[in-house]
């Protein structure tokens, strides 16, 4: 069986390995993945969970890495990078 297009937010924090609440916060503070609203409900797409993940990925502890995952809470400027979307 395929897996899902889009994830709700328990699936989403679930497959990133963080608690829903954490992930909450990441959407608030704009931190966290990509997402949707459909029919009034917060979605996620896989490719956008896999990108925000992938930007903290390192190959050792001296690797600066490809981007940089911020801790869900409220920051002075947020680089659109960080925030996984643009920014208007």
């Amino acid at each position: 069986e395929l897996p899902p297009r889009y994830l709700r937010t328990p699936e989403a924090a679930r497959f990133l390995g963080l608690s829903s609440r954490t992930l909450e916060k990441h959407r608030t503070y704009g931190t966290g993945p990509r997402y949707s609203k459909l029919g009034g409900r917060v979605v996620y797409r896989l490719e956008d969970l896999q990108a925000w993940f992938d930007l903290g990925a390192k190959a050792s502890t001296s690797d600066p890495g490809v981007g940089k995952v911020l801790p869900a809470k409220r920051h002075a400027a947020i680089s659109p990078a960080f925030a996984g979307q643009p920014r208007r």
